[in-house]
């Protein structure tokens, strides 16, 4: 069966879509206050699949199919804050075994799921939404600095940047928009609230994150965040040395026209 992983938005309204959901009689459970459960029948015929919405807009959602999950996402972009028209997406399978043993397969994406279903389908979950947000972030960044790798280029060539002063500020605002998101939800990468109270959850969420590589990813997205902090420090510096050169123009202009006046009063006095 599938296990799909989606970043559809930039975040989810849980209280809405709870009230929403509760009204047509669907069950909600609401784990903390960034991730509720649900059972969705899509197709009317008793079939649920499970899905976890997460505040930050993640989906984990288990045991649909492609146009099933494909409706959930559509259903709940109402409630969404600012969606993707292209969400962020993984895909693995999942069996559900007889054993009391949950693991996962690294060679071909499986997950087992034993006997203590729900704790390990929950803790799995959030390893996946992380992992799957945090593919929004390495996708941004890359981005980013492939949108400005051409500023180091011209640096190196022409000894300066070419860019007009409103497109250099146009680029700072770029790095900073990626850069305030990404710490807007860079507590999003840490251990959830979710496992202190619950230490016997936490065994699956931390296989899976190991699986993921979430801790080698995050370390490399916050090396290259650090590229684009440098990028910004730079650019800023052109900048305000664009806006010194300005005036420093205008003043030697204001300057050299006092001159030019002095020198003409002083000659029309003499004359």
């Amino acid at each position: 069966m599938r296990c799909a992983s989606y970043a559809a938005a930039e975040g989810y309204d849980l209280s809405k879509i709870s009230d929403h959901l509760n009204t047509i009689g669907t069950p909600v459970k609401k784990l903390t206050q960034e991730v509720i459960h649900t059972l969705m029948d899509i197709e009317g015929d008793g079939s649920n699949c499970h899905v976890f919405i997460f505040q930050y807009g993640c989906l984990i959602i288990w045991g649909a199919t492609l146009a099933q999950e494909k409706m959930i996402i559509k259903k709940l972009n109402k409630y969404a804050n600012k969606s993707f028209q292209v969400p962020y997406d993984d895909l693995c399978e999942y069996v559900i075994s007889d054993s009391n043993e949950t693991t996962i397969d690294e060679e071909g994406d499986l997950i087992t799921l034993g006997d203590d279903l729900d704790i390990s389908m929950i803790s799995i979950s959030y390893g996946l939404s992380q992992s799957i947000k945090l593919a929004q972030f390495e996708d941004s960044v890359l981005k980013t600095i492939e949108l400005t790798k051409s500023i180091p280029r011209e640096l190196i060539e022409l000894g300066k940047i070419s860019l007009s002063r409103k497109e250099l500020a146009q680029k700072m605002g770029e790095l900073f928009a990626v850069r305030n998101l990404i710490n807007l939800y860079s507590e999003l990468l840490d251990t959830p609230e979710f496992f202190w109270r619950r230490p016997k959850c936490e065994p699956y969420y931390i296989m899976t994150i190991e699986f993921l590589d979430i801790k080698t990813r995050t370390e490399i997205l916050n090396k290259r965040l650090d590229v684009l902090h440098e990028l910004y420090e730079m650019l800023s510096n052109e900048l305000q040395h664009i806006h010194a050169s300005r005036l420093e123009i205008i003043i030697i202009f204001l300057i050299t026209f006092e001159v030019i006046v002095s020198i003409l009063r002083d000659i029309l006095g003499w004359i």
